[in-house]
């Protein structure tokens, strides 16, 4: 079952989005936009950078990679996160905290699964 992209409207009358698994489950969320079409356009972009190469931050010694690109990075409290950079270097997705980085690279590898084929649903 290929994933959902959600769009919501928030209480202050901007957009934000949700990428849903199959299963419903959250992969990654975005900022808020001014309008639905501006959701629509960076859910566009996500679609077409999916299955983009991965910049591993958390080793000591990583190499860069070219936009567009994931980058994986941890927080202070040692919990493990990516970010989803369009081609011209713009944070377009950002994922939820994961406990290892297995997971978080499974999250990545889910976002090449579930984006490109994803629907998008608009819930006002």
């Amino acid at each position: 079952m290929a994933g959902r992209f959600v769009i919501i409207k928030t209480p202050s009358q901007e957009y934000t989005f949700e990428l849903r698994a199959g299963n419903g489950e959250s992969i990654a969320v975005s900022q808020t936009f001014p309008t639905v079409e501006s959701c629509e356009n960076i859910i566009d972009s996500i679609k077409r950078n999916a299955k983009a190469p991965v910049e591993d931050r958390t080793l000591n010694k990583w190499k860069a990679v070219p936009y567009p690109k994931y980058e994986i990075y941890k927080n202070l409290s040692g919990e493990f996160h990516f970010r989803l950079k369009s081609a011209n270097g713009e944070i377009i997705a950002i994922s939820e905290s994961y406990t290892s980085k297995a997971s978080c690279l499974k999250g990545i590898r889910s976002i090449g699964k579930n984006a490109p084929g994803g629907e998008t649903t608009v819930i006002k």
